[in-house]
């Protein structure tokens, strides 16, 4: 496995430290925030003192005595009250990058394919198209399934759509009176029903809304909404058949969103699967007394050890016998826990869901799931307009993904036309470059916000090709492979890295962050961290490329390890932004 420079001094140091007879966990090291300092820096002599060690300075002087003459440090120096300041020799900065690059995952991945990752993300209802409310849990969720499974892991995504609940009783009863005398309606029937579904998804966009509303007025749809729900959930057959064309309309037109988005699943579950396990954890739940009968409904009291209620019940099913929202999901995930032996599962889902979380987390507890599987609600904020407020269209409603993905797509053009990218390429290849800006405009406008904070969608500033935007590294992608290009045609290609100069040792030390970066993002389950690095990345190359006019270097050997450098820049952003889900371009 290869290792990174902060291991390799830390490996150096600790030892150092054991030969003064102190700990080896004093040896670690972390980079300098001040490069004109040192590349590294060690502060144990400072920790070795609060645990009696004596004077800091001293211990520091004779740690860097005993390391004057490793081959991997260029210059150590100490300084008061005990900081060990260390620079890293330039021929072993380049082996390392050299290693490193020739990794395809440039020394990030591990073989964790034993640990089972499942990724709750999605979330969308039947009968109901996407819309931008379902942005945040697609993108991110989308980047951390990616990553993960370029970290090693074995990782299963499930879009979990809703489809199970009293929606499904409203568009029953609402289809049965535009169309009351379809097969489905008529307990007499005994098949086949019919194989083409007698709604599309704009019918159930149209129905649902209406049923919806009258059912909240109207306490007689509501009962009958009610009743045709209950008699879905209990097997007849007929709406079993209705059900099975809402689900295969709406999952047609959620592939088109996702797709345009890049997004894909593993399964398309959704909350009818976890029926099953629903008698079998209601008879856990009673046998192990853990659930109680409350004014004719069944709970989950949460409470802590004295017996205090820390938070509401879990209500488990309504005193008519209708089993609730957190019911399901507390089947889902002993399904995902007994069935799929899942041993980390993350929920994607919006923040506003933290006591519902909570809840089902809190009963599947006292079930001893948490015994077999760690499960986390990684959840996020809402995406907001200019005036703070849940981002909507200028009509006040809620705007479909459908919808915003060509708004995003119509500035990516207007922006693209300003800056006259492309203005000789055919129509098919523009509008290929305006599609993959549009999707790295809200991507990235996404992720590289820290998913637990709310954040102002402003479309115009995120798709600009300048600041911190997904296509200012599109732009910086498409700029290396120009240099690439023009390089091959006058016969000059990427060689062997050389010992860097000042000009390089920046570049060549951000290139080596990517594991530590993608590291955080695994453990923070928050893709921002990824953004920041490939950012910083782009705008570091950017310096290096004005001060350094790599075609035009005379030496050969030394335009070869230009070359290489930009090439491994190149791989590693384009690496970077497929975990983001963000396809780059050959050229602008």
């Amino acid at each position: 496995m290869l290792t990174t420079i902060e291991q390799d001094l830390s490996q150096l140091f600790g030892q150092a430290f054991e030969a003064n007879d102190l700990s080896f966990d004093f040896g670690a090291t972390v980079r300098c925030t001040r490069p004109e300092l040192g590349d590294f820096q060690c502060n144990g002599a400072m920790a070795a003192a609060k645990q009696g060690a004596g004077n800091p300075f001293v211990t520091a002087e004779k740690v860097a005595a005993s390391l004057a003459d490793n081959d991997l440090i260029k210059n150590i120096e100490v300084v008061r009250p005990g900081f060990i300041n260390i620079f890293v020799n330039e021929d072993y900065l380049s082996k390392k990058l050299s290693r490193f690059s020739e990794d395809t995952s440039f020394g990030a991945a591990e073989d964790l394919s034993k640990t089972k990752v499942m990724i709750d993300f999605g979330g969308p209802n039947v009968a109901k198209s996407m819309h931008v409310g379902h942005l945040r849990t697609a993108i991110i969720g989308d980047s951390l399934q990616r990553i993960f499974r370029f970290k090693g892991y074995d990782v299963v995504s499930d879009a979990h759509l809703g489809d199970w609940g009293t929606q499904m009783g409203m568009l029953i009863e609402g289809l049965k009176k535009r169309q009351p005398d379809l097969p489905y309606f008529d307990k007499d029937f005994t098949g086949p029903y019919p194989e083409e579904s007698p709604v599309t998804i704009q019918d159930l966009e149209t129905i649902y809304p209406e049923e919806s509303g009258l059912c909240k007025t109207d306490d007689e749809a509501a009962e009958k909404a009610r009743k045709a729900t209950l008699e879905l959930q209990n097997g007849r057959e007929g709406y079993i058949a209705l059900w099975k064309h809402f689900v295969s309309v709406s999952i047609a037109t959620l592939k088109r969103d996702y797709g345009e988005l890049g997004v894909s699943f593993d399964l398309w579950k959704g909350e009818s699967d976890a029926d099953p396990f629903i008698p079998v954890i209601l008879k856990e739940l009673e046998e192990k007394n853990i659930s109680v009968k409350d004014q004719g409904a069944l709970i989950v009291p949460i409470v802590d050890d004295e017996g205090e209620k820390i938070m509401p019940p879990l209500i488990l099913r309504k005193s008519d016998g209708a089993v609730m929202y957190g019911t399901t999901d507390l089947a889902t995930l002993y399904e995902r826990v007994y069935e799929d032996n899942a041993d980390i599962v993350l929920y994607v889902v919006d923040g506003r869901q933290q006591q519902h979380f909570k809840q089902v987390f809190a009963a599947a507890d006292l079930m001893e799931m948490n015994k077999r599987t760690t499960y986390e609600h990684t959840y996020f904020g809402t995406v907001n307009g200019k005036d703070g407020k849940p981002f909507k269209t200028r009509t006040g409603g809620v705007m479909k993904l459908h919808d915003l993905i060509q708004m995003a797509k119509e500035e990516a053009r207007k922006k693209l036309a300003a800056s006259n990218f492309g203005t000789d390429f055919d129509d098919e290849e523009k509008e290929e470059i305006a599609h993959k800006v549009a999707i790295s405009t809200l991507k990235f406008a996404d992720l590289r916000n820290y998913r637990i904070k709310d954040y102002i969608f402003d479309l115009e500033k995120f798709s600009e090709f300048e600041g911190k935007t997904g296509p200012y590294l599109l732009m910086q992608v498409a700029r290396i492979k120009s240099i690439l290009r023009k390089a091959g045609e006058v016969n000059a290609e990427p060689g062997t890295l050389q010992a860097t100069s000042d000009n390089e040792r920046a570049l060549t030390f951000k290139l080596l962050e990517f594991v530590t970066a993608l590291d955080k993002t695994i453990d923070k389950r928050a893709p921002h961290f990824l953004c920041e690095h490939l950012y910083n990345l782009a705008q570091e190359f950017s310096s290096f490329y004005q001060k350094q006019h790599i075609l035009k270097e005379a030496d050969e050997a030394k335009r070869a390890s230009l070359l290489k450098l930009s090439s491994i820049c190149l791989n590693q952003l384009e690496v970077g932004l497929e975990l983001l889900g963000i396809e780059t371009l050959e050229r602008m």
